[in-house]
């Protein structure tokens, strides 16, 4: 088509986050080495996760395998049953709504902006998965609002967002159940694995026992 502009590639990558390895971890893989702590139990990650909990303001974390886990533990704490519909950000990444699948449920895509009007047409919706992607929060205080509105609660998938904050709190407190990875693409990276961050301590507590039951078997 004439005048039609044509897409010029970025001269270089520009990566989403690339990992960068600069401290004591090597260190802390050959402690955990020498202490046959190759486990998913350790007090390596018991440290981990009472920094998560003081680094993101909330009471309970539970380490996991990665963040889809966590997110598939924040489904199921929620209650969500087979066939019903779950409101889910229209713009991420899969893993966002796999769990949703996982449990039976029905993602409904939704632009934040017609949240409100979703609930109209859905009004027995119980559970919005809010993701913050690229580490920009979402508009966290007007999703409430109308959550709160409709008696629904919110997932908050904080996968992308550690470090980040909204309205000076940091990213990760603000659902009822809330989810962060340490995938290699992601702000603080393990190479894999992700974290559930509650305070409710009975929820905490069934997730240790199903991530538990799920090892055994």
């Amino acid at each position: 088509m004439k005048g039609k502009r044509e897409m010029e590639k970025f001269q270089n990558k520009v990566w989403l986050s690339s990992p960068t390895m600069h401290g004591p971890e090597l260190e802390y893989v050959k402690e955990a080495y020498e202490t046959n702590w190759m486990s998913t139990v350790g007090k390596n990650i018991n440290e981990v996760e009472r920094l998560a909990c003081e680094k993101v303001g909330c009471r309970y974390a539970v380490a996991l395998s990665a963040g889809t886990a966590a997110l598939h533990m924040a489904v199921k704490l929620a209650g969500v049953k087979p066939g019903e519909k779950v409101f889910c950000s229209d713009m991420t990444f899969d893993a966002t709504v796999n769990p949703v699948v996982y449990e039976g449920g029905v993602p409904v895509f939704i632009d934040p902006i017609a949240l409100e009007k979703a609930f109209e047409l859905y009004p027995e919706v119980k559970v919005v998965v809010m993701a913050h992607l690229y580490g920009t929060p979402g508009k966290i205080d007007e999703l409430q609002a109308v959550c709160d509105r409709h008696g629904a609660i919110i997932i908050e998938d904080a996968a992308e967002s550690l470090g980040a904050t909204y309205k000076g709190v940091q990213t990760g407190p603000f659902g009822a159940f809330n989810c962060i990875s340490f995938n290699g693409n992601k702000i603080i990276t393990g190479s894999s694995g992700g974290m559930l961050l509650t305070d409710d301590e009975e929820a905490a507590n069934k997730v240790r026992k199903w991530s538990t039951q799920s090892r055994e078997n």
